[in-house]
């Protein structure tokens, strides 16, 4: 894990290296202080940690020799979406389902979905376009 304070000096050094223009560079270090201040670039680095743990896990399940422990998680992400589709496609020819069931299910393939896709970066973007807007 990365201490705070050398993630920021790894943030001035690449500022240093990549933004030329004097007044932009200050503009982003004054913002890349602002993120510390505001425990932005704990989170970054939270979200980073967990993002290499994600890594090990799923490289820990490909050096495994157990055929399942390879392939569970895109089974049960192939379930899921088969019983989401299949309670879709009884919704669109009018057959009566439990509503319960498929919120459920969605809920799930989000879960599951995530983990393969990193599963924050929607929600950061929303966040900085709303802190943005305020």
């Amino acid at each position: 894990m990365l201490p705070i304070a050398a993630l920021l000096d790894v943030g001035m050094k690449v500022l240093d290296k990549f933004i030329p223009d004097p007044e932009a560079k200050a503009k982003a270090q004054k913002e890349l202080l602002q993120m510390q201040q505001e425990g932005r670039l704990a989170e970054l680095n939270a979200d980073n940690v967990e993002a290499q743990e994600l890594t090990k896990r799923q490289a820990a399940d490909m050096n495994s020799d157990s055929w399942l422990s390879k392939n569970i998680r895109p089974m049960t992400l192939i379930f899921i979406l088969a019983g989401y589709f299949t309670f879709a496609m009884m919704s669109a020819f009018d057959i009566e389902t439990n509503k319960a069931y498929v919120e459920l299910l969605g809920q799930w393939g989000m879960l599951i979905m995530s983990f393969y896709f990193g599963g924050r970066t929607l929600e950061k973007i929303i966040d900085a376009k709303a802190k943005k807007n305020d």
